[in-house]
C-alpha cells in the first residue's frame, strides 16, 4: 500500500511540474512505447507456443492453483461481509490468524489456515496473482503434488517461524508459502541449467542418426512395404523440456511487484520469508532430479514430504503451551482494588465498634493476605511466558509480594493497639510508672510497623503502576 501511494504521489508531483506540451510528448512516448511492448509479447507469445505444449503434455489440467487463489479469495470475501473489523485482532484470530498461545494450544491448523488470511486488499491481489502466474507455470512443470507439498509445507515454516520470532503477535498471509514456490522454481531452473548440455547433446545425436538414416536411404537401401509394416515402430524417446529465458520473462511484472509489496509492507517478517524460500530450494533441489525428461517422481517427493515434515513437528515441539498472561494480569491489578474495598468496609465497622481490632487484624490475615499469596502462586505456576509477557509477571510477582507484606505489617500494627499498658492493682485508674514506659515503647514500635507498612505499600503500588502502564 505504501509503495503504491508513493508511486501516486510521484504521479502527482509530475503532472504538477510539466507543461501540457511536456505531458503531451510524455504521453505519445508511451503509447509508443507501450505499442512497442505489446508486439513484442505477441511475437514471444507465439514463440513459446511449442513450450507450452509441452508443459500441456506433461501436465494436462492445472487443479491445485487454482483452488488455492479461490481459497484465498473466497476467505477475504467472507471476512469482509462477516462480522467485526477485518484488521482487528479479535477478527483475524476467529477466522484461523497465526496467534501463539492459540497456535501452540491445540491449534496447530492455524499454521495452515493463516497462509490464507489477509487484513489488506491490495496485499491480497498481488499475491494472488503472483501465486497464480507462477502456480500455473510451476504446476505444469513440476506436478501438482511437488506443487501442493511445498506450498504447505513453506507455508507452515513460515507460521511457525512467526510464532517463534513473535509469539503474541497475529500473523498471517501468502506471502512465505509464495517464496517457497519461488525457491522450488530456483531449484527447478538450475537444475535444468546443469542437465542443458546433455539434452542437447542427445538432441544432435538424434539429429545425426536421422541424417544417418537419410544417407543410407540414398545409397539404394530399400526395405519392403509389407516388411515395414511387419516390423513394429521403436517408440519415440520423450523430448527434453528446457525452458527457454523469454519464458521466465513473463514471471518478471508480477514478481517485482510481490517482492516490492512484500518489502514496503510494515508486516513483512524478513526470517518467515526467507525460511520459506530457503524451504521450498532445498526441497526442489531433492525432487527436481531429472526434471528436463519427466516429472518428479512420486517415491522422492514423499520421501522428501515426511523428512519436512518431521523436521517441522521437530521445531514446533519445545514451542507447545506459549500463555498468554494479560487475563491474569488483568485479575491481579483489579486484585487491589477488590482486597482495598474489603479492608476500606471493615474500617468502616471499626470506627462505628461494630468490629474489634483483633478482628480487623484476622481479617488481613485470614482473607486478603491468603487471596494474594493464591494469586502470586497462580502467576509463578504459569510455564510458557513469552519473552516479551515476562516484564508484566516481574512486576505482577514484586507487586504480590511487596502487598502481601504491607497488609501483614497492618494486620501486626492492629494487634499492637489490642495489648494495653499494665496497671497497678492499688491504682485502677492510674497507669504505673512501668506501664507508662510500656506505652510508650508500644507506641514507638506501633508507629515503627505502620511506617513499614506504608513504605512497603508504596513500593507495592509503584509496582502496580509499571503494571498498568505495561
Amino acid at each position: 500500500m505504501l509503495f503504491l501511494f508513493l508511486l501516486l504521489i510521484l504521479g502527482a508531483v509530475g503532472y504538477r511540474v510539466t507543461t501540457p506540451a511536456d505531458r503531451e510528448r510524455l504521453m505519445r512516448r508511451a503509447a509508443l512505447v507501450s505499442r512497442e511492448l505489446i508486439a513484442i509479447a505477441r511475437e514471444n507469445h507465439a514463440e513459446l507456443a511449442p513450450f507450452r505444449a509441452m508443459l500441456r503434455e506433461r501436465t494436462k489440467y492445472v487443479l491445485v492453483t487454482p483452488v488455492l487463489v479461490a481459497v484465498t479469495v473466497g476467505l477475504f470475501v467472507a471476512m469482509i461481509v462477516g462480522p467485526g473489523a477485518l484488521s482487528a485482532p479479535k477478527t483475524l484470530i476467529s477466522w484461523g490468524a497465526n496467534f501463539g498461545p492459540r497456535t501452540t494450544n491445540g491449534g496447530w491448523w492455524r499454521l495452515l489456515a493463516s497462509t490464507f488470511i489477509h487484513i489488506s486488499f491490495v496485499r491480497m491481489i498481488i499475491e494472488v496473482v503472483a501465486l497464480a502466474q507462477l502456480g500455473m507455470f510451476l504446476e505444469r512443470w513440476v506436478g501438482r503434488v511437488s506443487l501442493a507439498a511445498v506450498f504447505v509445507s513453506a507455508g507452515v515454516l513460515a507460521g511457525l517461524v512467526n510464532v517463534s520470532s513473535y509469539p503474541m503477535g497475529v500473523s498471517g498471509g501468502t506471502s512465505g508459502a509464495i517464496f517457497g514456490l519461488y525457491g522450488l522454481l530456483l531449484a527447478a531452473l538450475v537444475r535444468s541449467v546443469r542437465l542443458r548440455p546433455a539434452a542437447e547433446a542427445a538432441e544432435r545425436v538424434d539429429l545425426q542418426a536421422m541424417d544417418g538414416d537419410d544417407d543410407h536411404h540414398d545409397g539404394g537401401y530399400f526395405q519392403p512395404m509389407e516388411d515395414a509394416d511387419q516390423e513394429a515402430a521403436p517408440e519415440a524417446a520423450p523430448q527434453p523440456l528446457v525452458v527457454p529465458r523469454s519464458a521466465l520473462m513473463w514471471l518478471v511484472p508480477a514478481t517485482v511487484l510481490f517482492l516490492a509489496s512484500a518489502l514496503w509492507n510494515s508486516d513483512f517478517v524478513f526470517k518467515a520469508n526467507g525460511a520459506g524460500f530457503f524451504l521450498g530450494l532445498v526441497a526442489g533441489l531433492v525432487v527436481t532430479g531429472g526434471i528436463i525428461d519427466h516429472l518428479p517422481e512420486m517415491r522422492r517427493v514423499g520421501i522428501t514430504t515426511a523428512v519436512a515434515a518431521a523436521a517441522l513437528i521437530a521445531y514446533a515441539v519445545p514451542m507447545r503451551g506459549i500463555a498468554d498472561v494479560r487475563g491474569d494480569i488483568s485479575r491481579i491489578i483489579a486484585l487491589e482494588d477488590q482486597t482495598a474495598g474489603t479492608y476500606q468496609s471493615a474500617l468502616e465497622r471499626l470506627n462505628k465498634g461494630a468490629m474489634t481490632a483483633d478482628a480487623l487484624a484476622q481479617l488481613i490475615e485470614r482473607t486478603i493476605v491468603p487471596e494474594l499469596e493464591s494469586a502470586d502462586n497462580h502467576l509463578r505456576s504459569i510455564h510458557g511466558v513469552p519473552p516479551e509477557h515476562q516484564p508484566l509477571v516481574a512486576n505482577a510477582d514484586e507487586y504480590l509480594k511487596l502487598r502481601a507484606a504491607s497488609w501483614r505489617l497492618y494486620a501486626q500494627s492492629w494487634r499492637n493497639k489490642v495489648r494495653g499498658p499494665g496497671r497497678g492493682p492499688s491504682e485502677p485508674t492510674a497507669v504505673s510508672d512501668a506501664g507508662w514506659h510500656q506505652l510508650k515503647a508500644q507506641f514507638r514500635a506501633d508507629a515503627a510497623t505502620r511506617g513499614k507498612a506504608e513504605g512497603t505499600e508504596r513500593a507495592a503500588l509503584e509496582a502496580l503502576q509499571r503494571l498498568k502502564r505495561a
